[in-house]
């Protein structure tokens, strides 16, 4: 088996000679005596155990290094135990150490065997978490297999989804577009009762105001020029399952008042019909729109929202999701190396470090895309930046807060896109991953003209 690996950060030579003489037996053993070599290690190696000590070069009679290490080890990552060395004048900024995220301290002189005590111990409690870890990642997947993420955002939404699941109740999903709403909403219906019956899904936003009516109820024969038959509506379609009514927010007002007697009654009528048709449905809603803002400006109805509302699940972007977009770029790559029978093997450290920096304004959907162009325009092993189009973290802005850089990408990629699409509007969002109204608000947000 393999050693367990022990990162030591002391600036103190003897202290880290000493440490590897008495623990080189039992781990593997990283010495270093800064900050910036010590989070190159946590980066590239992954220790699960860190030893650190708070005074470090240029101010090693000060604590601002220390602290600073130990939260970007932890922002790194957040299972990893940091254990603090400390001398016996300093057991106050030990235990504020604490307070932030460090596991436990040992004090200066150092007593080796305090010292392996601590870290076996340690290592124990750091092995029983990583197996809950992936226990429950494994039951995750279990139960939902096409939804990809370990991100605490996303083990939100699926601890959500097994509460809301079984209480048959109207559910309104938002999230910014690409964020994955329909899958959740067909994981909801797998989780419920209704799992044997249908799961039907309509996209409000991509059929016409003057189609949606009668794709969503129906139509009787001769209801209108052209009627020659009658149509079951997607309501009907849904019987004892569940009608997925995606970008809600792009219904109009007329078709809320049906759905809003519908959800009232559980009965409809089709589009030239005389006839009530009961039916046993459950709807769910989604929306990358802030449905109060549209209620203030008139398009959406107050009743239909809180009809609508009754339990609403909040989907995280992509941005926000950490770890998670090399786990969904990793999928993804596996994916369409099989379907395209190609061999590319991984993603370069450069392309890693693009797709952690990228704000991805089309979320997974955007990213699912971005993957897809680059194993077919990728020749070699491993997949670039370029072959992504996103650019490298040394050609992005410095001295910027985050929401500019992020807003100053956006802006140019989405140029990009309509100037190469010569301002097609439904071809550049097909390019960019995103709906058409998504892009239309971002062209509004810049103020992008032609």
């Amino acid at each position: 088996m393999d050693k367990p690996k022990l990162l030591i950060v002391d600036d103190d030579e003897t202290i880290r000679t000493q440490m590897k003489w008495a623990l080189s037996g039992d781990y593997e053993l990283f010495l270093v005596g800064d900050r910036q070599a010590a989070l190159h290690i946590v980066k590239t190696e992954h220790p699960p155990l860190v030893a650190l000590d708070l005074g470090l070069p240029p101010a090693p009679h000060s604590t601002e290094e220390g602290f600073a290490a130990l939260r970007e080890i932890l922002q790194e990552d957040r299972s990893t135990k940091v254990l603090i060395v400390t001398g016996n004048s300093e057991r106050e900024r030990a235990l504020k150490a604490v307070t932030e995220g460090a596991h436990d301290f040992f004090s200066k002189p150092i007593d080796l065997e305090e010292i392996k005590i601590t870290l076996k111990r340690t290592l124990a409690l750091y092995r029983l978490e990583q197996e809950n870890r992936e226990l429950q990642l494994r039951l995750t997947r279990e139960s939902f297999p096409e939804i990809i993420g370990s991100s605490s955002k996303i083990e939100e939404v699926l601890s959500g989804i097994r509460k809301i699941a079984t209480i048959d109740v109207p559910i309104l999903i938002t999230g910014e577009t690409g964020t994955g709403k329909e899958l959740v909403a067909q994981a909801i219906h797998r989780q419920s009762q209704r799992r044997p019956d249908p799961f039907i899904a309509i996209n409000c936003a991509a059929i016409p105001e003057t189609l949606l009516e009668s794709e969503l109820f129906g139509y009787e024969k001769g209801a209108f020029t052209g009627a020659d038959t009658a149509k079951t509506g997607r309501f009907e379609m849904a019987q004892r399952g569940t009608l997925f009514l995606d970008e809600i927010g792009e219904m109009g007002l007329g078709l809320q008042v049906k759905l809003l007697r519908f959800l009232q009654e559980h009965k409809i009528e089709r589009i030239g019909g005389r006839k009530i048709i009961d039916l046993d449905v459950r709807v769910l809603a989604a929306t990358n729109r802030n449905l109060k803002e549209a209620i203030l400006s008139g398009r959406f109805r107050q009743d239909l929202y809180y009809r609508l509302a009754v339990i609403t699940l909040e989907l995280p972007p992509l941005r926000e999701r950490g770890n998670d977009i090399l786990l969904l770029a990793t999928a993804f790559l596996k994916r369409f190396n099989q379907e395209m029978s190609h061999s590319t093997k991984s993603f370069s450290r450069a392309a890693i470090d693009a797709m952690e920096t990228y704000p991805w304004p089309g979320n997974v959907r955007e990213l699912e895309n971005k993957v897809k162009r680059a194993v077919i325009m990728s020749d070699g092993a491993e997949i670039e930046s370029h072959h992504l189009e996103i650019p490298e973290v040394s050609e992005l802005p410095h001295r910027t807060i985050l929401k500019e850089a992020k807003d100053k990408l956006e802006k140019e990629i989405v140029s990009q896109a309509l100037a190469q699409q010569k301002w097609n509007i439904s071809q550049a969002a097909k390019e960019l991953g995103i709906s058409r109204q998504a892009l239309h608000d971002i062209i509004l947000k810049h103020k992008l003209r032609i």
